[in-house]
């Protein structure tokens, strides 16, 4: 039987009825998750905001002197407002300085660093001669390095710029670094542009000790493990810094007056801090570095960088 042809406009307003709520359900959902997100977005930088302000709150206590490097107030969280900061205080010396062994020529111990690495000879001694160009004042190109002709052809121009590094990543640019970079990720773990020059034997690796000192990592970690003391970890009571780099130097049996070139790659106490401070609030986290000279007395700012921690 068939229904009555004023029957049919009204199932067309029904129709359009549910199509209509469905509509609004869809806007409303849309509406409420961009509310959503931008209360999250809102939220976020508020956290985020708050963390780098307790990141700042760390560099504060970290760049007081007084504060040693296994003072608690390093370490601060609040477990109910789920806030604070963490700091850590290392010393720059830990790390070759780049710039130092290229201004005194020292091919030999990049030579070393390079080579402990994996690269052929060949290879590093390229890397070398590259990064002797980039830093020197000339535009005399070493026997395998790369002057303003080699970096033109690759359309960079103004390059090398003929100074030392103002920033350790800048060493990146250089010719066969990208090697280096695929190699060990890590290289900028090793290097630094910021320590006094030396490497500092009461802070630096058994690792990199090995390669200033030419010797295996195996023969250079006594050093480290009497820095660390009985209990076996730094930053504690019972450390035992050198004071001075010829008894650490006796103990890796090098004289200092037959290799004046290995004992010139190494010191003590060297005074150049980096301060790493990370803010924590409701699950973010802010993080700031500033690398500080002469901490201990008049303090001179060489460095600061922010970062957002995952």
């Amino acid at each position: 039987m068939r229904a009555p042809p004023h029957d049919h406009p009204r199932a067309a307003a029904l129709l359009a009825v549910i199509w209509l709520i469905a509509i609004l359900a869809i806007a409303t959902m849309s509406a409420l998750r961009v509310i959503s997100f931008d209360v999250e977005v809102a939220s976020a930088k508020i956290h985020g905001s708050r963390a780098r302000h307790l990141a700042e709150m760390g560099i504060a206590v970290g760049a007081n002197p007084a504060v040693m490097r296994s003072d608690p107030l390093l370490q601060q969280f609040d477990g109910e407002t789920r806030e604070g900061f963490q700091v850590r205080l290392i010393s720059e010396g830990g790390r070759f300085n780049l710039n130092a062994i290229l201004l005194q020529e020292d091919e030999s111990l990049l030579l070393s660093i390079f080579t402990y690495w994996g690269l052929e000879l060949d290879e590093a001694q390229e890397i070398i001669d590259a990064l002797g160009d980039w830093v020197d004042a000339d535009e005399e190109v070493r026997l395998n390095g790369a002057e303003i002709d080699y970096y033109e052809g690759l359309g960079r121009i103004n390059q090398p710029f003929n100074r030392p590094f103002y920033d350790i990543d800048e060493a990146r640019l250089v010719r066969g670094m990208d090697l280096i970079e695929s190699l060990r990720p890590d290289w900028r773990n090793w290097f630094t542009i910021w320590s006094s020059g030396a490497l500092d034997l009461n802070e630096a690796s058994a690792e990199l000790i090995a390669a200033a000192a030419e010797i295996s990592p195996e023969e250079s970690a006594i050093i480290p493990e009497l820095v660390r003391g009985m209990d076996g970890i730094r930053d504690t009571e019972d450390d035992e810094p050198f004071e001075n780099p010829a008894s650490a130097l006796d103990l890796l049996g090098i004289n200092a007056d037959a290799r004046p070139d290995l004992a010139r790659r190494f010191t003590v106490d060297d005074a150049v801090t980096r301060i790493e401070s990370t803010g924590m609030a409701e699950g973010a986290k802010r993080r700031i570095t500033v690398i500080v000279r002469n901490r201990a007395g008049r303090p001179a700012l060489l460095e600061r960088t922010e970062e957002i921690v995952p």
